[in-house]
This record gives structure tokens, sequence and C-alpha cells, in this order.
């Protein structure tokens, strides 16, 4: 199968080349970031560097164990790098090596340095590498494949290619396995990982059985409001005792590891971020079978998932909200600064009913910022008084 080209984050790489400023990679594990490094390697390759330019390592490759200290990785490093011309470093799950920051931050003193690095947790960002490389750096975060980039290598046509998208999974590995079985063995082999090596451990996590529950209910409730209190008296009324504060741990814990993304809501007309609630997204769908079952197919808070990722990645400067309107909820609002965009979803809006109360939360609103309604409906756009209704598989493929 051939190997899909993540032009999108390759362009955003090239563009940032040779600019002395550290670019982090982040993103879940085993969403791509090793197969982008190869890919942007190829790509330097290919613009006139040659290869002892260039340093690439992989930590989770254990013939680079003797470089998991600082002062060891510090060392290889400057035996190798170019003088009178530019050296690139590639470094992949670089939170293995410990006290990898001081031997980051003493290479990108030097002159002629290009630095890459990844990570599969957002405490990257956080502590002494902040501190270190304050000003320093420029994140790019990586997600599992888009609707765009998932249907580059499959061969239906377009709306068996949402159904297989939204059941089987959006992890770029898919492609080399044969079946459905194979599926989900990868996604019980990644949550597995992702749970022991970044949640369970990172956080010293105990009582894995709770941690369990509570992740299965945030996978059954995706797009439903909710907090850590209601998530706690739910779970202890069904007989699995958990605090408040123990709840709002696991969901940093879980949304640091990017297993979730956390949305939260927004008042449209006084722009407060208000403190009554949030929704909760998977990083993938395709995982939730994992985690809830084949048989909860909510797909409507499915549809709602993905248009919420792609929301993520065409607006990476951007936040994205939930929206009230006064007694309505806007789906999601895109805001960078003073301006916006409102995006409204939902599977079918055939019936004039339920077409008309999709309608009334974007009507609510009395600015003129631009407003969309994305649906499954397979209809030509169509305009509602300044409120654009589109199919939204077109939306997701970008046309």
């Amino acid at each position: 199968m051939k190997e899909i080209l993540r032009t999108d984050y390759l362009d955003w790489l090239y563009s940032w080349h040779d600019k002395p400023i550290i670019k982090v990679l982040t993103g879940i594990r085993r969403c791509g970031k090793s197969t982008l490094l190869r890919q942007f390697r190829q790509l330097l390759m290919e613009h006139g560097v040659s290869e002892e330019q260039i340093i690439s390592i992989n930590f989770e490759d254990m013939s680079n164990q003797s470089l998991m200290q600082a002062m060891a990785l510090h060392t290889y490093l400057t035996e190798r790098l170019q003088k009178g011309r530019m050296t690139y470093i590639l470094l992949d799950e670089v939170q293995m090596v410990e006290e990898f920051q001081r031997a980051v931050n003493s290479i990108y003193l030097r002159p002629d340095v290009d630095i890459y690095i990844t990570g599969s947790n957002a405490h990257l960002l956080s502590g002494e590498l902040a501190t270190l490389l304050s000003g320093r750096y420029i994140q790019l975060h990586i997600m599992p494949l888009s609707f765009k980039e998932y249907t580059q290598g499959m061969p239906y046509v377009q709306t068996r290619d949402y159904n297989t998208y939204t059941t089987t999974t959006s992890f770029p590995f898919l492609f080399r396995l044969s079946n459905d079985t194979e599926i989900l063995q990868y996604l019980h082999d990644i949550y597995a990982t992702v749970m022991m090596r970044d949640v369970v451990e990172r956080n010293n996590i105990q009582d894995i059985n709770v941690l369990n529950r509570v992740i299965a209910f945030m996978a059954d409730n995706i797009g439903n409001l909710t907090n850590p209190k209601r998530i706690a008296d739910t779970l202890t009324s069904a007989g699995t005792r958990i605090s408040p504060h123990t709840v709002n741990t696991y969901l940093e814990a879980l949304t640091n590891c990017y297993l979730f993304y956390p949305a939260q809501r927004i008042d449209v007309k006084g722009g407060e971020i208000l403190r009554t609630g949030r929704k909760y997204y998977l990083a993938d769908v395709g995982i939730r079978q994992v985690l809830v079952g084949s048989q909860h197919t909510d797909r409507g808070h499915i549809l709602e998932n993905v248009v919420f990722l792609e929301l993520l990645r065409r607006h990476r400067n951007q936040q994205v909200y939930i929206g009230k309107a006064g007694d309505a909820e806007v789906d999601f609002v895109c805001q960078d600064g003073g301006q916006r965009v409102y995006y409204q979803v939902a599977l079918t809006v055939r019936e004039e009913k339920t077409l008309q109360r999709e309608l009334a939360a974007l009507h609510a609103i009395s600015d003129s910022y631009p407003k969309f309604l994305l649906t499954l409906d397979e209809e030509p756009p169509i305009d509602h008084n300044g409120i654009r209704q589109l199919y939204v598989l077109d939306w997701l493929l970008g046309r």
C-alpha cells in the first residue's frame, strides 16, 4: 500500500526549516509522527540536503538505548554536527531521554543547527522544557488521518469511505492491516500502550479498573456536556466509588496524552468562557469500539466528533468552543481574536422541523460572522438567509 504523504504537515515543516527555532511535534502515539519525520527527511534530501547533514534518532528503537541520558545524547550530536553548513536534527519520542531538555537547549545554542523533536504527551511542553526554551520553539500538533487523507488510501466510493472511516480507525497503520479483526487488535494495542505508558505510569495511577470505567463513560458520552461531579456521581451510583477530584485528575491525564480533546463552552453574546461543563471528543472515533463496543453507535455524536477534529486541524491558531446563544447551543465556535466562524452539525435536516431547529441556534446569533450547517444530506450548497448548508463529506474533502 502506498504511503500517504501528509502534505499539510510537510508544507508547514518545510516553511519553518532553517529558521532558528525548535520545531516541536506532538500527538497521540501512532498518529504518524515518526512517518512524518521520515517523509520530511526525504523532502530535505530532495531539496539538496545531504545524508551527512541529517541526524535522525527514534528513541523507541532499542538500538538507541545508549543515548537515553542527556549527556550521552549531547555528545553524540555534537560529534556529528557539520561545520560550516546546516545540520538537521530529528529526535523522535524525545521525552524518553532523561533530562532531554538540557541536551536540546545546549545543542540549540550552536550555530547552523535546525532541531525537530516529537513527543506523545503534553508534558513535553511543560516544566523545564517550557522554562529553558521559552520563546525558542513552535508547536505542530499531529493527529490521526483526516477524512481527506484517509480517502487517499481507500478505493471505495465517498459515502462508504465515511462509514469505514468511523467504524475502523483513522490511525495511519490501518492500511497495512488486512481485516476488521486485525484492526480491532491493533486498536486494543494502541489503547493499552497509551494507557500504561502515558496515563498510568506517568501519573502513578493505582486503580486501573476505576480509570477504565471513567474512560468508558467518556467514550460513551462524546459530544455530551459533562463535568467531574457528574461523572463521579454517575459512576458512584453504578457501584464504582470515585471523587470528583480523582475524576478531574484522570481527565487531565487523558487529555495530556491526546486520547481525548476537551471543548469549553463560550457565551456567544458576551464572549465569556463558561465553567458549567465541557464536551470531550476522542482522537480517533474507531477506538470507541474498544472502549464501549460496536453496539454503541451514536452516529450524530460520531459525526460531531469527526467535525470537531477537522476544525482543530484547520484552525491551528484558533480556539474551538461549544457555543451558548441564549437558550440555544451552537455546536462549534472557532475564534481567533475578534474573528469567529460558527458551525452546526446534524446527520440530516430533510424534515422541516429538524431543519428549523438546527437553524434556530444560528439565527439567534446577531453578528455577521460566517455560519455553516453541516449535514450528511447529499445536497448542493443551500443558503438559509446567510447560513450556508453544506454536504459534510464535501466539506471534509475541502471541495
